[in-house]
């Protein structure tokens, strides 16, 4: 079956896994040494991590009902359209543009060079540039020669790129496992870490903090509502794209706090504090110097599959936008031998090369964690539209306890992470707000 170019080819195992792979990133990888800054208690650190799996769970319940009703490319982009007005879903699809996918992008390659060359630092001194400065170039020049990799890989079609993805969630979902069961059975490590650290204030001054905390957190689970961006590509979507996103969150929650669980049995508070490359610190405590390198190397690799999956879903919503009019007309183009949005792929990837080079690693998390909790919330809202309406395909169970649930944390978190860090949320805010004037630039071109 095809629709609109685009053909139905993907189960419920390979969907299932592009959100997994979605959701596992650069996040997991890199916070919670971020976090431990602010926050000094490895117990509170914990339970703010259970709290946005809780809150990307209610999302990914609400996402299945919105997809199983609009089984169609575009995500939020389709939904808002859809069920609120053409503007509010433009200017979802311009955030994804800018901060939904090519941020994301350009973090997990930044990700996979902090743990590659925690590796092999030599690969910072090539004595080309001399000085200092060298490796930070030669982080970002690693960086963008990943994402044009793996750009080329998803211009070859979806099935191809499937395959890729899912040998590379698999790799990824298999070392976190043999990481948190090999790391907490070593008897190397120490439970008693989780009753160290500074104490937590809950203050205005800490409720900020845990705004903050909950904002990067979020980042970490984004990618809960992935198989919504590639409806007009999954078999059978009413059933596959509801059940993808419950598999798929549900098995990430789990990984998640068993990899905190294992940072925090491997180093001490304060020794975490900062630390971005947590994860091959982590092996290195427990295991020694060879398995850092080692396991650096494995999760530099698994940082591949989050990086490959956001090149799979960014220009499905590109494509949306273009084929109602309501952005560039080539992102619209489909390859005509690999049926792909491949304009689309390539103009993603230049973005995510241009933020490689503009931002550091805490910059582009700040600006993505607030970004990307704006429109999920207009979305989720729409279920109620959608009852009311009569027209939801699959009921989600919690109705309508679970859609509240995400809102009113969706925003809090905002409200607490714009306090705590203004700049940055408010360059975010300003995004959003430039995004006006070229929604009324392509109504007024667009025939539609």
């Amino acid at each position: 079956m095809e629709e609109n170019g685009l053909e139905r080819k993907l189960g419920l195992f390979p969907v299932t896994n592009i959100v997994v792979a979605n959701m596992i990133g650069a996040g997991i990888f890199t916070t919670s040494g971020l976090l431990m800054t602010d926050l000094r208690d490895p117990v509170v650190m914990l339970l703010l991590w259970i709290t946005g799996g809780i809150i990307a769970l209610c999302g990914a319940l609400c996402y299945g009902e919105l997809g199983a009703a609009f089984p169609h490319a575009g995500g939020e982009y389709f939904f808002l359209s859809r069920l609120f007005n053409p503007l509010f879903g433009f200017l979802s699809g311009w955030v994804s543009f800018f901060v939904g996918f090519s941020a994301p992008i350009a973090a997990s390659a930044i990700g996979f060079t902090e743990y590659f060359t925690r590796a092999f630092p030599g690969l910072l001194k090539l004595e080309v540039f001399g000085g200092e400065v060298e490796g930070i170039i030669l982080k970002k020049f690693y960086a963008i020669l990943v994402i044009i990799a793996f750009t080329l890989v998803h211009l070859k079609g979806i099935e191809f790129g499937a395959r890729v993805q899912n040998f590379l969630t698999l790799l990824k979902v298999s070392l976190i496992v043999g990481l948190i069961a090999g790391g907490l059975g070593s008897g190397n490590g120490s439970f008693a870490h989780f009753g160290e650290g500074g104490s937590f204030r809950f203050d205005f001054g800490g409720w900020k903090t845990i705004g903050l905390s909950l904002m990067w957190i979020m980042f970490a689970y984004s990618g809960w509502n992935a198989s919504a961006y590639i409806g007009s590509e999954i078999k059978s979507p009413r059933k596959n794209l509801p059940l993808s996103l419950l598999l798929g969150t549900g098995i990430v929650i789990l990984l998640y706090f068993g990899l905190n669980v294992f940072y925090v049995y491997a180093i001490a508070p304060e020794k975490m504090s900062g630390v971005i490359s947590i994860g091959g610190l982590a092996a290195g405590n427990l295991f020694g110097k060879a398995f850092e390198n080692l396991f650096s190397i494995l999760i530099s690799f698994a940082l591949f599959s989050s990086l490959s999956a956001f090149i799979i879903l960014g220009p499905r919503v590109y494509y949306s936008m273009a084929k109602d009019g309501y952005f560039f007309k080539f992102a619209s183009d489909i390859h005509k031998v690999y049926k792909v949005p491949s304009k689309s792929i390539v103009m993603q990837g230049l973005i995510a090369m241009v933020m490689v080079l503009s931002g550091s690693f805490d910059q582009i998390l700040t600006y993505m964690g607030f970004s990307l909790g704006i429109f999920p919330i207009l979305a989720v809202l729409g279920v109620f539209k959608l009852r009311h309406k009569n027209k939801s395909e699959y009921k989600m169970p919690g109705f309508p306890v679970v859609p509240v649930i995400y809102m009113v944390a969706g925003m809090t978190i905002l409200c607490l992470g714009f306090l705590e860090r203004p700049g940055p949320s408010s360059i975010a805010i300003l995004t959003v707000i430039a995004g006006l004037p070229m929604y009324y630039l392509f109504r007024r071109r667009s025939p539609k």
